[in-house]
């Protein structure tokens, strides 16, 4: 079994698979849509399988937060899995009615996993061995939110939603209904890849929030606030490795501005004060991202770029800081060209996220950067079901210069409903 990096993408769910199904079928209506009284209740999801063949560095450099896979000295240094991609199964179920001239909704979302992630219950096993006989996949619930607002006041959502800062990245990257950097059992944590996750952009993440969305303004919308903060994950050891109360909330915003339907651009922010132990080890996380798409005939370009101090690399607040309340900065981007020709799309796309070590750090084990180069041929079998194949390389780089190399390929079905 292949040796799986710290962190894999998780916590993927309806918003990202209602952007499949759109991908997938622009026009195609609901897969359940009744209305009883003055209310509509709907349904809308996803169901997903790859077949994942990676082959991961056998004699791996330690490279602390590196995302190639990796294998013990001795090991099989390649790996066959048959799981999700970077998106779980989805079953999302709105509920929506129009009362005194508002707009409001309900909206619940269930994510289950392909891959045994929930150990043997019927052997009574521990956590240690997941993927056995007689396992089962839990599911898990990312999204539970309302909304409520019309054309001219806009809108409140309160809940648990996707995050806005490095939201559109990740909504738009080819590998969504793909695999992008992967190999081994993706069992743990939740049944997903990585896509480009920290490789390109850093995770969005699903938030407990209350926000507030401008109306319609000539073709932007503006987005802003606060969000349950969230608890660093520090070096190991560290004065913020325990959990502490916060004063404030965590802030957030975004600005998206579609000046046709070719043409898109986005900005979108963060901001948090960490508490640590003692006052000496308390540090401000603040992050921004922007980028864009353009659409010439059957062409599409995008890019995005992220900037950071105190935010860390690949996941939210992931080795934000030296444990010394010194923060470390972070920046990296994606790029990426696609191509549609008649039910056929080819695509690639790179990505690289760095850190960097805090002001008199030297953490010679630390990532430096992790970058990923995907090329993806995906093949609109019926408006709602496409087949798709994909090749990834991904490279881990630690401050001291050791290296770390994985490759590998997927083949699968993506079914948006």
């Amino acid at each position: 079994m292949t040796h799986q990096p710290m962190f894999n993408s998780k916590r993927l769910g309806w918003t990202l698979a209602a952007t499949a199904a759109a991908v997938l079928a622009p026009t195609a209506p609901r897969a359940v849509e009744i209305t009883a009284g003055d209310w509509k209740l709907s349904a809308t999801g996803n169901v997903n399988a790859h077949y994942i063949y990676a082959r991961c560095e056998d004699s791996p450099s330690v490279v602390s937060g590196g995302l190639a896979c990796a294998q013990a000295l001795g090991q099989d240094r390649s790996s066959s899995s048959v799981s999700n991609g970077l998106l779980p199964a989805a079953l999302a179920i709105s509920a929506s009615t129009t009362q005194n001239g508002y707009d409001i909704a309900a909206t619940f979302g269930f994510y289950p996993g392909i891959s045994t992630n929930d150990a043997s219950p019927n052997l009574q096993q521990g956590g240690t061995n997941l993927n056995t006989g007689l396992g089962t996949t839990a599911i898990d619930m990312r999204q539970v939110f309302l909304t409520f607002g019309n054309d001219r006041m806009g809108t409140f959502l309160l809940g648990r939603n996707i995050g806005l800062f490095g939201g559109d990245a990740i909504l738009n990257d080819m590998t969504l209904l793909g695999v992008g950097g992967g190999g081994g059992n993706y069992a743990a944590p939740a049944n997903t890849s990585l896509g480009s996750i920290g490789l390109g952009y850093i995770y969005t993440d699903w938030l407990a929030q209350i926000d507030y969305t401008t109306p319609d303004l000539s073709g932007l919308k503006l987005t802003f606030g606060v969000f349950d903060p969230l608890e660093p994950v520090p070096t190991p050891g560290s004065l913020t490795s325990v959990s502490t109360t916060k004063s404030s909330p965590g802030f957030h915003a975004k600005a998206a501005w579609k000046v046709s339907d070719d043409l898109y651009f986005s900005v979108s922010g963060l901001y948090q004060k960490q508490k640590g132990v003692t006052s000496f080890s308390d540090f401000n996380s603040w992050g921004a991202d922007a980028g864009g798409k353009w659409k010439i005939a059957g062409f599409e370009v995008l890019g995005w770029y992220y900037y950071g101090k105190g935010i860390g690399t690949t996941a939210l607040f992931f080795n934000a800081s030296n444990g010394l309340g010194e923060e470390r900065k972070s920046d990296g981007f994606l790029a990426q060209a696609t191509y549609t020709i008649s039910n056929t799309k080819l695509g690639v796309n790179y990505g690289r996220s760095k850190l960097d070590t805090a002001s008199g750090e030297i953490n010679p084990t630390l990532v430096e950067k992790n970058d990923k180069f995907t090329v993806g041929v995906y093949y609109s079998l019926t408006k709602n079901l496409t087949l798709l194949a994909e090749g990834s390389q991904i490279k881990a780089k630690a401050q001291s210069g050791a290296e770390n190399k994985s490759d590998n390929f997927n083949v699968g079905a993506f079914l948006a409903f």
